[in-house]
């Protein structure tokens, strides 16, 4: 099968792509490249690269593709506030473009990374695929306008699938600590204290890069009228913590460390506990490998052997948005995220 893999250069698309590789398909990547030199670790895998943004695809590019799987965006809740407009453009509009193009040219299956985050200040009651939006964000709120627009895009022939991805964790590539429990393993890490910069009571979810990988293949290998237009949690039901008890977990993980909540540490507006028990009743080929204490330890041993300091994990290598502010601010990137003329030699360094 060819597949085109959107994003394929980023944190879940790096995982991604050996498995499909490893299954036989013909994978082709879409990708802007604006973290190329953010890696850690294992190489990128190469394979075919398409148009570089997804902003600029036309029908040709799509040619011979069974299956989109659609990564691409602006990443989470601090990257959207670097530009709320661009967020809803890229994240909302330009994944409709995308998808009306792809259902135009004849491709069958459209698998869509969407986000818990689409649940935003649910609190402390339990939310299922048929719990109401609540997004805080400009993330959030373009990924719930992004999967309401592909639903009206849904028939026989097009079917798309939205996977509401819990918080992602986990050793990849193109490693980020600006994620929860990446961060905090990273920090402690870096300093011997798991910092808290809220009041850690808060409830996410949480799942591995790998698992959000494995979620994906199960979906292309299901019958499409088993995920024709549905939306699935992705994560496991008992993988809802409060963060404080992250932190509690990554303490315990890493010897000598101790949990310290940051002077001006409030209340976290975004809280939502998610079962997940859907997924797993619709595909039965997903089984997760992982946990958040399988995970705390992966990530503690990766680190564990580099010397990482706050200023490493909180800069442009690792962190998203200050990446993009320091392209930016080189002028190797305009304001739409898209490269200038002549950055293509500076294109390595974050």
């Amino acid at each position: 099968m060819r597949i085109m893999v959107t994003g394929h250069r980023g944190y879940i698309g790096t995982v991604l792509v050996p498995l499909l590789s490893a299954q036989g398909h013909e994978v082709v990547g879409v990708d802007s490249d604006l973290y190329r030199g953010c890696t850690f670790g294992a190489p990128i895998p190469r394979i075919d690269q398409g148009a570089r943004d997804i902003r600029s695809l036309g029908p040709a590019d799509f040619r011979g593709v069974h299956s989109v799987i659609h990564l691409a965006g602006l990443s989470n809740d601090p990257l959207g506030l670097l530009n709320p407009k661009l967020t809803m453009a890229v994240n909302h509009r330009a994944t409709l473009t995308l998808a009306e193009t792809a259902r135009q040219v004849g491709v069958r299956r459209f698998v869509f990374a969407s986000s818990c985050s689409n649940y935003g200040t649910s609190g402390e009651a339990w939310v299922t695929e048929n719990s109401p939006f609540r997004p805080v964000t400009p993330y959030g709120r373009a990924k719930a306008k992004a999967e309401q627009g592909l639903a009206a895009l849904a028939m026989e022939g097009f079917s798309p699938t939205f996977l509401r991805c819990a918080t992602a964790y986990g050793v990849s590539p193109m490693l980020r600590f600006d994620l929860v429990l990446n961060n905090l393993v990273a920090w402690a890490c870096a300093t011997g204290q798991v910092r808290l910069k809220s009041d850690g009571m808060a409830w996410r979810p949480l799942v591995h890069v790998e698992d959000i990988a494995l979620a994906i293949i199960a979906v292309l290998d299901a019958p499409a009228d088993r995920v024709h237009n549905q939306a699935f949690n992705v994560g496991q039901t008992e993988e809802n913590f409060r963060v404080r008890d992250l932190a509690d977990i990554v303490a315990r993980t890493i010897p000598g460390t101790r949990v310290e909540y940051a002077p001006d540490a409030s209340r976290d507006q975004r809280c939502y506990r998610v079962d997940c028990s859907s997924i797993h009743r619709a595909l039965p080929g997903f089984r997760p490998r992982w946990n958040v204490q399988k995970g705390a330890i992966e990530l503690y041993e990766a680190l564990r052997s580099k010397a990482i300091s706050p200023e490493d994990f909180e800069g442009p290598r690792f962190s998203r948005v200050a990446c993009l502010r320091r392209r930016m601010a080189a002028g190797d990137i305009g304001p739409d995220l898209e490269w200038r003329s002549g950055a293509g030699d500076r294109r390595d360094v974050p």
